[in-house]
C-alpha cells in the first residue's frame, strides 16, 4: 500500500491518543433506527426471532429479543432467550486451554499425542507433529467441513468422530493451507481433558460461565431441549419455513455445542473488551484474552463492498481482520436452524452481538455491519438488502435446479440398470455402511451412523439418481453411480454444503 509522504508525516504529527479517540455519542441508527430495522429486516428474511447486543466502553447500549421464540406460538424472544450459538463456542474452547496454559498445565505448542498418545492420521509424521495451537487455528491440512457428514448429528462418540478423523486424508499438506476444521475443536476438548481431568463442559462450566455470571448458558445441546426459555431452530421445508429438530452434537461440543442469550453474552463480551475483567473481577486473566488472539492461520484476503478491508486471519477460535484502520476480533455459528455472529473492536470498545433461530439469512452478519458502521461514521448501506438480493438470487437459482431435477424425475427415465441392481450394501472405508432398499419405483438410503436421517433416491436417467433427505439441512442432491459391465460398484454421496464441500465413495459389496 503507497501513502503519500505528506499524510504520514501529518498522521505522525497528531497525538496517539486522538488517532482512535473513543466516540461516547450513540448513533442515531442505533437510538432512533434499530428496532424499525431489525423489524423491517426479519420479516424481509422470514426470520421467526431474533436478538440483538450492543456493548460500547463497558456498558450495554442495545439488548433486546425480537419476534418469536417458536412460529405459530405466542412466546416472544427477549434478552434471556437461549439460541444455539455454533461455532461461538470455539472462543471459549481457545479460552480454556489458554487458561490451562497460562496456570502452567500445557503449553500450546505441546503435541497432540503428548496428551492423547493413542491419537493416530494417515500419515504418522503429520500425527506426530500436530500441535495445539495447530488443532486451534485449522492448520491442519484439511479442506474446510472436510469430515463433517461423518459426525453431523450422527450417533459416533466424540472419541469414536476422532478416531475416523485419523482415517482420513487431508486434501492438503500439513500447515500448507487454511480448512476450517471442527474436528480439530474436538480434538482440543479431549486434550482439554487430559491435561484438566475435567470434561470440556465442566470446565467450561466452571471456568468461564461462572466466573462470567453467565448463570443461564448451557454447554451441551441436549441440555437446551428441557430449558424454559429458549429460541426453537428453523428452517425451510419445502419452501415453507418451520420448526425444525435441534442439532444434537454434543460428539461435537467444543466446536459448536453452547447455547447462550444476548444476556449471558453481554457478561463475555464486556470481559473480552475490558481485559477479562467482569462486574469488578478479573474473570479471565488479560494474558488469556491476548493469547486468543495471536494471529496463527492466514484465511487470506478479503476486500469489503464499500470500505477498506484487506486481510483476513486465524488465531485461537477467533477471526482477524483488519477494517477501516480497525482491528476486528469476530466469529459466527452456524448449526440446524440456526446463524449467529459475534464481533469485537477492541481499539473502540464496541462488541456486537445477532442471534436468529433459522439457518436461512445473512441478517446476522448484515445487521452487524450496519452497526459497525454507524459507530465508524460511516454512511448507512443497507447491508441487509444488499445481502438479501445475493440471496434471492441464490435460492431461485438453486430452487430452479431442484425444480429441473424433479420434472426430470416425473418423466420415468429408464435408469441404466433396473432398480434392483442398484439396491444393495454399500462401504465407506472411513464412514461405514449404507444400505439402499428398493421401495416401490424408488430406492431408500439409510446410514450406518445416522439412524435418523433417511434418503429417498429417483431415477433421473443413465445412473445417476436424485437424492432427497429427510432432513433439509442436508440438501437435495444428485448421486452418480459407477457401472462397470453392467455391475454396479459404487455410488458418489454429496451433502450440501453448509455440512461439508467433499465426497464419499460408497462401495457396493
Amino acid at each position: 500500500m503507497r501513502i503519500q509522504l505528506f499524510l504520514l508525516f501529518g498522521l505522525l504529527c497528531v497525538s496517539p491518543s486522538l488517532l482512535f479517540a473513543q466516540s461516547t455519542a450513540t448513533p442515531i441508527f442505533i437510538s432512533d433506527s434499530l428496532d424499525t430495522y431489525v423489524n423491517r429486516e426479519m420479516k424481509r428474511w422470514d426470520i421467526p426471532g431474533a436478538a440483538v447486543l450492543v456493548v460500547k466502553n463497558g456498558k450495554v447500549i442495545a439488548m433486546k429479543g425480537y419476534g418469536l421464540r417458536e412460529l405459530g406460538k405466542p412466546e416472544r424472544v427477549d434478552e434471556h432467550t437461549l439460541f444455539m450459538i455454533g461455532s461461538n463456542t470455539k472462543a471459549f474452547t481457545g479460552t480454556a486451554l489458554a487458561l490451562l496454559e497460562a496456570e502452567g498445565k500445557c503449553n500450546l505448542n505441546d503435541k497432540v499425542q503428548k496428551w492423547l498418545p493413542k491419537f493416530t492420521m494417515k500419515d504418522p509424521w503429520v500425527a506426530q507433529s500436530l500441535s495445539l495451537t495447530d488443532i486451534l487455528c485449522h492448520r491442519i491440512g484439511m479442506e474446510t467441513f472436510q469430515g463433517d457428514f461423518m459426525y453431523w448429528t450422527s450417533d459416533l462418540t466424540a472419541p469414536e468422530a476422532v478416531q475416523k478423523f485419523g482415517q482420513l486424508t487431508p486434501l492438503y499438506d500439513f500447515r500448507t493451507q487454511w480448512g476450517y476444521t471442527n474436528l480439530g475443536f474436538v480434538l482440543a476438548g479431549e486434550c482439554l481433558s487430559a491435561i484438566s481431568g475435567k470434561t470440556w463442559d465442566s470446565f467450561v462450566r466452571e471456568r468461564l460461565f461462572k466466573p462470567l455470571q453467565m448463570n443461564n448458558s448451557l454447554a451441551l445441546a441436549t441440555e437446551i431441549v428441557r430449558a424454559n426459555n429458549a429460541a426453537r431452530a428453523h428452517t425451510y421445508y419445502d419452501g415453507v419455513m418451520k420448526v425444525a429438530p435441534y442439532g444434537m452434537i454434543d460428539n461435537l461440543a467444543p466446536a459448536g455445542s453452547i447455547s447462550s442469550s444476548v444476556n449471558d453474552l453481554s457478561h463475555w463480551v464486556i470481559a473480552q473488551l475490558d481485559s477479562g475483567r467482569y462486574a469488578n473481577q478479573q474473570a479471565i486473566p488479560f494474558d488469556v484474552i491476548k493469547r486468543t488472539r495471536y494471529p496463527e492461520s492466514i484465511q487470506g484476503r478479503r476486500g469489503h463492498a464499500f470500505n477498506r478491508r484487506h486481510y483476513s486471519l486465524y488465531a485461537l477460535g477467533w477471526a482477524l481482520e483488519d477494517y477501516e484502520a480497525r482491528e476486528i476480533v469476530s466469529h459466527t455459528g452456524g448449526v440446524n436452524g440456526f446463524v449467529t455472529s459475534v464481533t469485537l473492536v477492541p481499539e473502540e470498545k464496541l462488541g456486537i452481538v445477532v442471534l436468529t433461530n433459522t439457518d436461512q439469512n445473512s441478517f446476522y452478519e448484515a445487521l452487524k455491519w450496519e452497526i459497525l458502521d454507524a459507530y465508524l461514521g460511516l454512511p448507512y448501506r443497507n447491508y441487509s438488502q444488499r445481502s438479501y438480493g445475493f440471496y434471492s438470487a441464490f435460492m431461485n437459482q438453486k430452487r430452479a435446479q431442484e425444480q429441473s431435477w424433479r420434472d426430470s424425475v416425473k418423466l420415468n427415465p429408464t435408469p441404466g440398470l433396473s432398480l434392483k441392481d442398484y439396491a444393495g450394501h454399500y462401504t465407506h472405508e472411513v464412514y461405514g455402511h449404507a444400505n439402499l432398499k428398493l421401495d416401490g419405483n424408488h430406492l431408500v438410503l439409510t446410514l450406518e451412523h445416522h439412524p435418523n436421517l433417511i434418503a429417498k433416491l429417483e431415477a433421473l436417467g443413465g445412473h445417476r439418481f436424485l437424492c432427497t433427505f429427510n432432513d433439509p439441512l442436508f440438501g437435495t442432491r444428485v448421486f452418480p453411480f459407477s457401472v462397470k459391465d453392467k455391475k454396479v460398484l459404487s455410488f458418489t454421496l454429496n451433502v450440501d454444503d453448509f455440512v461439508e464441500f467433499t465426497t464419499y465413495e460408497f462401495k457396493k459389496g
